[in-house]
């Protein structure tokens, strides 16, 4: 998949409010994010992508994960309803950035559904049923998006980007807990060791995959399956419960 676009949004003023369990959540540094968002944007940049920042949201602490807020495939955008509700209305600036270039269409009630739960494949999309999206947020989104959408139920966690990412041909990156679910039996397995699972979540942007730099032993499995690896510190989002996908809408 070719990508031209990035929307993001720097962390606000509340960002240490974030919804998070991490154990490192007190320490969070907002002026370091600040500076790892940055490096994050820079390193899309280097990469080809024209970067469309959005403002600060200050109310909203979770708003620099914008990829929540939106399930974007060919020419339509299916705009969510993100399954913690503390953090609906972050989705408000990222519709009027969208209306002009993409058919847009919303999630209703009872659906939810957070676009980190979304694996994009070229016609296809994989969604996980999760803490945070359910059967009806997947069916409205298969509906107004027309494309085959493979659901993944997996109640107990929160996304199930934070498990498994596409690397490209026909290749993914899976934790080692979720490397034998049967709906992923098609692809070949680049399968992240448990000790550094945290590092199954990478962004593979026109050939390039980012990965989180804290995390070698990661790294060095994704180059030996033949990917070009850019390895940037995202250690203040991962206290947020945060990763590299959760920081950019693409397209």
């Amino acid at each position: 998949m070719k990508y031209k676009y990035a929307i993001v949004r720097e962390p606000g003023m509340t960002y240490d409010s974030c919804l998070s369990d991490h154990p490192l959540k007190k320490y969070i540094n907002i002026g370091q994010a600040r500076s790892q968002h940055k490096i994050y944007c820079e390193t899309l940049q280097e990469l080809g992508l024209r970067i469309i920042s959005l403002d600060r949201e200050d109310k909203l602490p979770d708003a620099c994960f914008v990829e929540d807020t939106v399930v974007i495939h060919k020419s339509r955008a299916f705009i969510t309803r993100i399954g913690a509700e503390s953090r609906r209305g972050e989705e408000n600036e990222i519709i009027k950035v969208l209306k002009d270039r993409f058919n847009v269409g919303a999630a209703s009630a009872p659906a939810t559904i957070d676009g980190g739960d979304v694996i994009h494949l070229e016609e296809s999309l994989i969604c996980g049923l999760s803490q945070r999206t359910n059967i009806d947020g997947a069916h409205q989104m298969q509906t107004f998006l027309d494309v085959h959408v493979e659901t993944i139920p997996i109640p107990d966690f929160m996304h199930l980007k934070s498990h498994v990412t596409y690397l490209g041909k026909n290749t993914i990156a899976v934790s080692e807990k979720f490397s034998n679910i049967p709906q992923l039996k098609q692809f070949t397995k680049v399968i992240i060791p448990r000790s550094e699972a945290y590092a199954a979540n990478t962004l593979t942007i026109n050939g390039v995959t980012i990965m989180p730099s804290k995390y070698p032993n990661a790294i060095e499995i994704v180059q030996d399956a033949g990917f070009k690896v850019k390895a940037i510190d995202v250690s203040e989002f991962t206290k947020c419960d945060g990763a590299l996908t959760c920081l950019s809408i693409l397209f």
